[in-house]
């Protein structure tokens, strides 16, 4: 069984609009990307995936059948290449 604290902390926020969070936070949750939501009344930080093509195909991972997620961004690239190549004319 796994039990979760609960914390609470006051946060100073700094002139450049940056808040720290906390070693043990950052380290349990394992990332260094957060999402902010803005719910009028609160803020919410949630945890967020560094690689989000990469947690996506790991959720899918059982299921997929198709390229892996290499040979997309490999296809992706090369898609963008040839459509910069045909807007400048190279």
């Amino acid at each position: 069984m796994v039990i979760f604290m609960k914390m609470k902390k006051r946060m100073k926020i700094s002139r450049g609009g940056q808040v720290s969070i906390p070693a043990p936070i950052r380290k349990r949750w394992g990332t260094t990307t957060v999402t902010l939501e803005d719910r009028g009344g609160e803020i919410v930080l949630r945890p967020a995936p560094d690689d989000p093509l990469e947690a996506a195909a790991g959720a899918f991972a059982d299921e997929a059948t198709g390229p892996n997620l290499d040979t997309i961004r490999r296809e992706e690239r090369e898609a963008e290449l040839e459509a910069e190549e045909r807007k400048f004319g190279l």
